[in-house]
């Protein structure tokens, strides 16, 4: 599908300080996760393509029980066929109109069953900015409990693990954590649970 551009609200305003002109965009694939684009550019007079993937924004938690334990996720990830260490996180593609705290709140009861009393919002990064828009929002939850059944998604095999801290840590710069998300949002909390004697 392509898509008439509005040129009074430049689609990309640094790319066209650049000399980046965006003459078409098309929409290759769309679902409820994520749309696959093909802009048409010229880029500084020479024509070319980009092709790259529109997401919702999403959250990545770190989640602490009272005696410091982070609750961690072992997840199957079906593109490369292996099973992951990382901790909570999911889109806002499906929560409507939501917060990104009542997001958090609704990822922390469908992965691992808990509940949370204090969400500190950290920091945001890119996912994987030469690939896709998203935005990862990171938040430390605190106080966690585990108060019933995970609920989790079709798509979605899961086992939870109870970790210190400092191990989770440890995954995370050793390169045991293959998550980059997960290990970034690890690292953005570090100073955050280290002030509150979590480390």
């Amino acid at each position: 599908m392509t898509v008439d551009l509005d040129v009074t609200e430049p689609d990309k305003p640094n790319g066209i300080s650049l000399g980046w002109r965006l003459r078409e965009t098309a929409e290759v694939f769309t679902n409820k996760v994520l749309k696959a684009r093909v802009d048409e550019i010229d880029v500084r007079g020479k024509p070319t393509q980009y092709a790259y993937i529109e997401r919702a924004q999403a959250v990545v938690i770190v989640p602490v029980t009272r005696d410091g334990q982070i609750a961690t996720v072992e997840q199957y990830r079906y593109p490369i066929d292996e099973w992951c260490i990382e901790i909570p996180a999911g889109g806002t593609h499906d929560t409507g109109d939501e917060s990104l705290r009542e997001v958090v709140r609704k990822e922390l009861r469908e992965e691992i069953g808990a509940t949370s009393s204090v969400l500190t919002y950290v920091n945001f990064f890119y996912s994987g900015p030469s690939l896709s828009d998203e935005i990862c929002h990171v938040f430390l939850a605190e106080n966690v409990e585990v108060t019933e059944e995970p609920s989790t998604e079709a798509t979605e095999e899961i086992r939870v693990k109870m970790m210190d801290a400092e191990d989770v840590l440890k995954l995370a710069r050793s390169g045991k954590m293959k998550n980059g998300p997960c290990t970034l949002a690890l690292l953005l909390c570090e100073p955050l649970l280290r002030e509150r004697g979590y480390l």
